[in-house]
């Protein structure tokens, strides 16, 4: 082949060459184009879309909830007391002349049993003691002199007129708590007037607390409500608890006041008659040295009336009343309340009397007398409210406002 012809030969390849390769980048192009407009299985589209966000309604009410778009949140729940199952007469044994007793309404007292020199007297057996009920003897249910834990409250009247004595009082306080043994839990309440009944330590076991608390009690202005303080501190310590096995437990109020009722919003006969529906011992010691002792043909002594008040809160609840005449004697006082509260008796009666009609039944715990030892006395809470389990209604005046309750800090 001569020179030329195999130039031409090149020529002709190449072209060819060019359009092969012409028309496989037109069939990629047209390949790509037809794909792009294909939905490709299993690929995420790079689309974005962006969520409706949820409204949130209106808060509304104390506190604020978590996840609002629930809806209300429920009421708060309310612990009901177990019910009292119901024998199975197919299946319990029953014999001729057996008495079978249900829902059994317990009254239970806790008796003091002293000496004329007013020390506790100790190993008096069941059957030296009698319970009456409105003159009626009563069957004792149980009787016990075992030390049980105490659940108590202290109410110290922090107003200017306990001035003078107030840092011995905070002393005869922590003799008191330092004596609380393994299971007693006590409260630690001031009271002034109305509005400035607090609770400074709720109900604890832990010593280091209360006595903490007692170090933070301050001398206040205002016009001292004895009978709130002590009808609001009783009702606390008769509710801690109630219901459950810590029921067995006694239950005392000590109060630390001059017993001046200036601005009470209760009245005496409603401190009373709630005093009567609770099982709380009520221990006052009573500062009244410094108050007026004057008196007219048709008015009390300020001095006369705070004794009384005083000496009545004891005697309604089976406690004790004291009237130390100098500050000296707070440390044997702090002792005798803290004897009382560990040497005592607890019987237990089921009233013959089952009418509950909320009238007042009078409560007598009498004593054998042995022919050869100091004569004895026993002490208790004078009577009760006949009130049905859980139906008792606490008193209020109609035309007043509810009445302060203890802040919590």
């Amino acid at each position: 082949m001569t020179t030329g012809g195999m130039l031409k030969s090149l020529r002709n390849n190449r072209t060819v060459l060019i359009l092969w390769l012409s028309a496989l980048v037109a069939l990629s192009f047209l390949i790509a184009g037809v794909s792009a407009h294909q939905p490709q299985e299993g690929r995420p589209r790079s689309a974005t879309v962006t969520p409706t966000p949820t409204p949130t309604p209106e808060q509304t009410g104390p506190g604020r909830r978590i996840a609002p778009q629930l809806g209300e949140p429920p009421a708060a729940p309310i612990l009901k007391p177990k019910p009292t199952p119901t024998p199975d007469a197919s299946t319990a044994e029953i014999t001729e002349g057996d008495i079978l007793k249900f829902n059994s309404e317990l009254v239970t007292l806790n008796v003091r049993v002293i000496d004329r020199n007013n020390r506790p007297i100790n190993g008096i057996r069941k059957d030296e003691f009698k319970v009456f009920e409105d003159g009626v003897p009563q069957p004792i249910f149980s009787f016990t002199q075992e030390e049980v834990p105490v659940i108590y409250g202290m109410a110290v009247d922090t107003s200017g007129s306990l001035r003078p004595q107030f840092n011995q009082v905070i002393d005869a306080a922590k003799t008191i708590i330092n004596s609380n043994r393994q299971g007693d839990e006590t409260f630690l309440e001031r009271f002034i007037s109305s509005d400035k009944i607090e609770t400074v330590q709720d109900f604890t076991d832990s010593k280091d607390s209360l006595l903490d608390g007692l170090d933070t009690l301050y001398i206040e202005g205002g016009q001292t409500a004895v009978i709130d303080g002590v009808y609001l501190a009783a009702q606390h310590i008769a509710d801690y608890k109630k219901g459950t096995g810590d029921d067995r437990r006694r239950r005392a109020l000590i109060v630390v006041t001059d017993g001046e009722d200036r601005a009470s919003y209760y009245t005496q006969e409603q401190l009373f008659q709630n005093l009567r529906e609770q099982d709380v011992q009520v221990y006052v010691i009573g500062f009244v040295s410094e108050l007026d002792a004057d008196r007219t043909l048709i008015r009390k002594s300020p001095r006369d009336k705070a004794m009384t008040l005083i000496n009545r809160i004891a005697a309604e609840t089976g406690g004790r009343a004291f009237f130390p005449q100098s500050i000296s004697e707070l440390p044997s006082v702090a002792n005798e309340i803290i004897r009382d509260m560990r040497t005592q008796y607890v019987i237990s009666y089921d009233p013959t009397n089952k009418v509950h009609d909320g009238s007042y039944r009078s409560i007598k715990v009498t004593v054998a007398q042995p022919a050869t030892a100091e004569k004895r006395i026993a002490l208790t809470r004078s009577g009760r409210n006949a009130t049905a389990p859980g139906a008792a209604a606490k008193p209020r005046a109609s035309n007043q406002p509810t009445p302060n309750t203890p802040r919590r800090p």
